[in-house]
């Protein structure tokens, strides 16, 4: 009998942490790192402090709020530790670390290999100057699609990058803008894509059919986001650029993996052994010293490897505290009290993943959180699975590309030097994205139904 009302026990727990009461001030760490990472930033940057956001380190600026986190939580300590600690270990949080690592490794080996400085000399004596940056955008587009990842085109382009805004005279924070822009594209649109899978599997609709919903939406804002590059561009001249082909080889191959989608972990890992091979064969490049630069590699991605760790887990603390309940039933009501059109109801599927998006600074977490909640919606307003899994993925999409504590602004910031809000600022497509999708949500909800409307 007591055996038979302990596991009663034990489900009852278990399916509380699944529904958590909703909790506005589990919230509140989330706002206490965004105003300590973003609001000291500011601060140093209007006293014209040279990296101004760099003097308060985001690893740092996030222990208050973890700190907080746990306080807030209802559980003894040492069980909320274990619920930290189960967001940190979550296997988005873990692949994304891990790509951090090979990716630096790879940049860091390329780059002494000479492959970055090979490759954009070929494309700095081959594309015109004019087309370098809308350029860029469109390459980096290209293989996130093929890939289905941002993060993996990234790794692949961002040493391409650094090397070409380097030679060229580009600003950094330009160039870094058009890599994320194009990886954000891919990422939202690829049929492959984590993201993809999330949104159609938590709406129960076919990948072709929301390609075909999305596709709509992303390409006119591809289109003006090219434009906005080539104007921004302006009429810099790049100048002439000797190069070798041999050291680019091992370059030119990885990027041909990343176009025919291999899985971003085989590329970079062939990455970095056939660089530092042809390096050891080619070029006066010691095994010792290949395998001391890996580790350099490894070790320049120390700060987004923390933060995305403790960012895991702070979300999995906000989680299980309520705080992401909270928005659910937030957006919710606010669908019910402001009208019961379907575009009201899209408005609301879009908000909900965006407010989810930022406190998890994951796009696939964040749609597979809100994606039940979306489903309900969608379905008592009528509006179809591929509608609301398009709303999902693209909304989350341009919040991922503009938050500056994402993984994809942490690794740029990495790669280029800069501050992970500069990235954010110059994520163009997103922008353009999110401007462009509310246009289509209004026009569509302005068209009279029809029996075919979605």
């Amino acid at each position: 009998m007591s055996k038979n009302f302990s596991v009663v026990n034990i489900k009852m727990s278990q399916e509380k942490d699944l529904n958590p009461k909703p909790s506005a001030i589990a919230l509140l760490p989330i706002a206490i790192f965004l105003i300590l990472f973003i609001g000291v930033g500011a601060y140093f940057q209007h006293l014209g402090t040279k990296y101004a956001f760099y003097q308060l380190p985001s690893p740092v600026a996030i222990l208050p709020a973890l700190a907080l986190a746990l306080l807030l939580s209802k559980q003894r300590l040492n069980k909320a530790i274990d619920q930290m600690i189960s967001g940190m270990g979550h296997n988005n949080i873990i692949t994304m670390c891990l790509i951090y690592l090979l990716a630096g490794g790879f940049s860091v080996v390329a780059k002494a290999t000479g492959g970055v400085d090979a490759v954009v000399g070929i494309g700095l004596s081959v594309i015109p100057s004019w087309f370098l940056v809308p350029g860029l955008f469109l390459v980096s587009a290209f293989i996130a699609t093929a890939m289905g990842t941002s993060m993996g085109t990234i790794s692949a382009v961002g040493p391409i990058a650094v090397g070409i805004s380097q030679t060229a005279g580009i600003p950094a924070p330009l160039m870094a803008g058009a890599v994320i822009s194009g990886a954000m594209f891919g990422d939202n649109l690829s049929i492959i894509s984590d993201t993809t899978i999330a949104a159609t599997r938590t709406q129960n609709c076919e990948m072709k059919d929301k390609f075909r919903e999305n596709f709509w939406i992303a390409l006119p804002a591809a289109i003006i986001t090219f434009a906005i590059f080539w104007y921004l561009s302006g009429s810099a001249q790049a100048p002439t650029h000797d190069y070798s082909i041999w050291p680019a080889i091992p370059y030119l191959f990885i990027l041909f993996l990343a176009i025919i989608g291999v899985n971003v972990f085989v590329v970079l890992a062939l990455g970095i052994l056939i660089a530092g091979l042809f390096g050891i064969i080619g070029m006066d490049y010691a095994w010792l010293t290949f395998a001391k630069d890996i580790y350099k590699g490894f070790t320049s991605m120390q700060e987004i490897f923390i933060l995305s760790l403790m960012i895991g887990g702070l979300s999995e603390l906000m989680r299980r505290q309520g705080g992401l309940h909270y928005l659910q039933k937030l957006v919710t009501k606010l669908v019910s009290i402001f009208g019961t059109s379907k575009g009201t109801a899209q408005l609301g599927i879009a908000i909900l993943v965006m407010l989810t998006n930022i406190c998890t600074a994951n796009n696939t977490i964040a749609i597979l959180i809100a994606g039940s909640v979306a489903k309900e919606v969608a379905d008592e307003h009528e509006i179809s699975g591929r509608r609301s899994a398009s709303i999902l993925d693209i909304f989350a999409c341009v919040v991922q590309g503009l938050i500056p504590y994402g993984a994809q602004a942490l690794l740029l910031g990495s790669l280029f030097g800069l501050s992970p809000l500069t990235v954010s600022l110059m994520a163009i497509y997103p922008m353009t994205l999110g401007v462009v999708s509310l246009i289509a949500l209004f026009l569509r909800h302005r068209q009279k139904p029809t029996s075919q409307q979605a």
